[in-house]
C-alpha cells in the first residue's frame, strides 16, 4: 500500500448535492419536528459523501480532555485543528444515573449533543448497556440469561425499563425550535467478541438477533422515536462476509454496517484492516447501506505517525476502504488514556499532516448550502 501525500497547497472543490437544508439546522431546522425529514437528510449526507470524502469523529469531545473538563467550546481536536470534529460520539451506559459511566453528566450530554448538531455536526450514540438482570457493567460476564431477556421470558421486563429510559433520553434531544436530533444508535456493538454480556460467549446468533430486532423495534415502533439511524458494528473477529453477517438482524433492522477494530492496528496488521474495511464496504454496497470505521484509534498513540502512517494509509489503501462515510477514534480521558494528541504532544503534527489531507473532513469543511465546499 501506498500513502498519497495530499498535504500541499492545493485546494480542492468536491460538491454534494442532497437537497433540502440537511443536517446544519443552526438557524433554520425541519419545518416540522413531527417528521424525520433531519434524519432522512443525515442519511443523505452520509450517502453522498460516501466516495468523495471521511468524516472525522472523536468520542466526548465536547465534554472533557486532557487537562480540561467541562469547559464551553473546548476541544482536544480544535485545540491542534483549529476545528471541531464532523462527528461526535456520546455513551450512555449507566442511563437512569446523573452520570453516564465515564462520569459524564446525562444534562451535560443532550446539550453537547444539541451543540455539536446546532454547529453542523452529526452524533452518535453507543450504549454500554448494564445487565438489567444483575445491575452489573457490560463487562461483568456472570448472572447472564439473554433468553430471559428476549419477550416472554422471566425478565423481559427489566429490558423494557432499560429501553423506556433510552426512549425517554432520545425524546429529549431537541433543539430551541422543539426539532429532533438526528442520532446514529450504535447499540449491542462487538457482539462477536466475548468482553460484554451481549457477546458470542454469552448469547447465541439467534438470541442477539432477537435482542437486536427487539431493541430496535420497541424504540422505533412502540415508542415512536423517529429520530435514529441505526448501526450494527461488529469487531475485528471476522474474515469474511458470512462471518461479519453471523449476528446480522437484517436489512429492516440496520442503516449503516460499521467495524471497530483497535486489535489489527495494534499488531501491525494494516493488511488485515483493509481487508476487513474492503468486507464492510462490498457488504454495505450490495445492501444499499452506509459504510463506517465506527470506532477505532492507538492508544496513547503509542505508533509513531499512527493517523498518517496507518489510520490515512488504510483509509487510503483501495476505492474500497475510501467508502467509509466516516471514522471515529475513542476519547481523551487523560495523559494514560487518549486517542488524540494534545498541544505540546510529540503527535500532534502528524495529527495535522491527517486532518489536513483533502479526504479527511472536518467541521468546518462543512458549509451550510446545498453543497459542501472541501478546502485543503
Amino acid at each position: 500500500m501506498t500513502l498519497k501525500n495530499d498535504c500541499c497547497q492545493m485546494k480542492k472543490t468536491v460538491f454534494i448535492l442532497i437537497g433540502l437544508s440537511l443536517l446544519l439546522v443552526c438557524s433554520q431546522g425541519c419545518q416540522n419536528s413531527n417528521d424525520n425529514s433531519a434524519v432522512f437528510q443525515t442519511k443523505k449526507l452520509l450517502q453522498e459523501i460516501t466516495g468523495k470524502g471521511i468524516l472525522f469523529g472523536h468520542q466526548d469531545d465536547l465534554a472533557y480532555g486532557i487537562d480540561w473538563n467541562s469547559i464551553s467550546g473546548e476541544s482536544d481536536v480544535k485545540r491542534i485543528t483549529n476545528s471541531y470534529p464532523a462527528v461526535f460520539g456520546w455513551d450512555i451506559g449507566n442511563i437512569g444515573d446523573a452520570e453516564n459511566l465515564d462520569g459524564v453528566p446525562f444534562d451535560s450530554i443532550r446539550a453537547y449533543i444539541i451543540k455539536a448538531y446546532e454547529m453542523g455536526g452529526i452524533n452518535t450514540v453507543s450504549w454500554h448497556a448494564r445487565n438489567p438482570i444483575t445491575g452489573s457493567d457490560s463487562w461483568a460476564l456472570t448472572g447472564i440469561s439473554m433468553k430471559a431477556l428476549l419477550p416472554n421470558g422471566s425478565f423481559h421486563s427489566k429490558l423494557i425499563e432499560e429501553l423506556d429510559k433510552v426512549a425517554t433520553f432520545f425524546e429529549s434531544l431537541k433543539t430551541g425550535n422543539e426539532e429532533l436530533i438526528p442520532i446514529l444508535f450504535r447499540p449491542w456493538h462487538e457482539m462477536n467478541g466475548g468482553w460484554f454480556w451481549w457477546g458470542n460467549t454469552s448469547c447465541s446468533e439467534e438470541e442477539y438477533k432477537a435482542l437486536f430486532r427487539f431493541t430496535v423495534d420497541y424504540l422505533q415502533k412502540t415508542k415512536k422515536i423517529s429520530n435514529l439511524l441505526i448501526v450494527f458494528s461488529p469487531d475485528h473477529n471476522f474474515e469474511s462476509a458470512e462471518q461479519y453477517l453471523a449476528r446480522y438482524p437484517g436489512d429492516d433492522y440496520v442503516d449503516i454496517l460499521g467495524l471497530d477494530n483497535y486489535s489489527d492496528f495494534e499488531q501491525q496488521r494494516l493488511d488485515r484492516v483493509v481487508v476487513k474495511l474492503g468486507i464492510v464496504s462490498d457488504i454495505a454496497a450490495q445492501k444499499g447501506k452506509i459504510a463506517a470505521f465506527t470506532e477505532t484509534g492507538n492508544d496513547r498513540l503509542t505508533i509513531p505517525d499512527w493517523y498518517t502512517s496507518n489510520l490515512l494509509q488504510v483509509l487510503n489503501a483501495s476505492e474500497k476502504t475510501r467508502r467509509m462515510a466516516y471514522v471515529m477514534v475513542w476519547r481523551n480521558h487523560d495523559t494514560t488514556h487518549f486517542y488524540v494528541p494534545y498541544p505540546g504532544h510529540r503527535e500532534e503534527e502528524d495529527f495535522r499532516n491527517f486532518v489536513n489531507n483533502k479526504m479527511i473532513f472536518l467541521i468546518d469543511d462543512l458549509t451550510k448550502q446545498y453543497e459542501y465546499q472541501f478546502s485543503k
